[in-house]
């Protein structure tokens, strides 16, 4: 069995190539229904093959790439019935992770939250900006939940949620919005109001409905 290959900071090779190949997809630079393989991922992540296999490998588990042997790498689509199953997974457990966060984030993380909630509340992002910080906002939050069966359930829902949102999205008042959203979600979380945080976590989940519904009457 490989074992896996780290670099001196810690995070792996993989783990490198993971985020670098899932964020070319998120943010649409590699168009849904495209074969690649692994040496266009060499070449574009500047990674080796036993990194970049492993990567697409934990992407494919994730829903978002698909493997065919005889053809490559597919990189699918993903279906406004399909979005709408995944938030139907979210109602549920955004606003539990929420929650927990409210109940168990360490002050050390309460102090994180309130620095990406100023963030959120006052920058004027670009499309690919805001989707690194929406990624942040809700992995700050797994982590101050303290749950590790919760987030790996979660992770793979909502970076397929945010590669559904990031490759509809035309107007940038639906990015001020979403970062109302998340930082409603991050502010009760600094105070403690667990209420508060399950009732932003739906507000967020409602609003993503709202859009997913719009793509579709398109």
């Amino acid at each position: 069995m490989n074992r896996p290959v780290r670099t001196r900071s810690g995070p792996t090779l993989t783990d490198t190539a993971y985020v670098h190949i899932e964020r070319m997809i998120i943010h649409g630079e590699i168009e849904p229904l495209t074969f690649v393989s692994e040496a266009d991922f060499m070449e574009w992540t500047g990674l080796g093959r036993t990194p970049v296999r492993e990567a697409v490998h934990r992407l494919a588990r994730e829903r978002m790439v698909e493997i065919h042997p005889s053809r490559g790498i597919l990189i699918p689509e993903i279906s406004v019935e399909s979005e709408l199953r995944i938030l139907e997974m979210r109602r549920v457990l955004d606003p539990w992770a929420t929650r927990l966060a409210c109940e168990r984030a360490t002050p050390g993380e309460r102090d994180e939250m309130r620095d990406l909630a100023e963030t959120l509340g006052t920058e004027n992002f670009t499309l690919s900006d805001y989707s690194e910080t929406v990624r942040q906002t809700h992995g700050l939050i797994l982590r101050a939940a303290h749950n590790e069966y919760l987030h790996d359930a979660m992770v793979q829902l909502q970076n397929l949620s945010r590669r559904f949102w990031t490759s509809h999205v035309t107007d940038q008042s639906e990015v001020t919005t979403g970062a109302t959203l998340h930082r409603a979600m991050l502010t009760a979380i600094v105070r403690e109001d667990a209420k508060e945080g399950e009732r932003a976590a739906t507000n967020l989940n409602d609003y993503l409905v709202d859009f997913a519904r719009r793509v579709l009457a398109v």
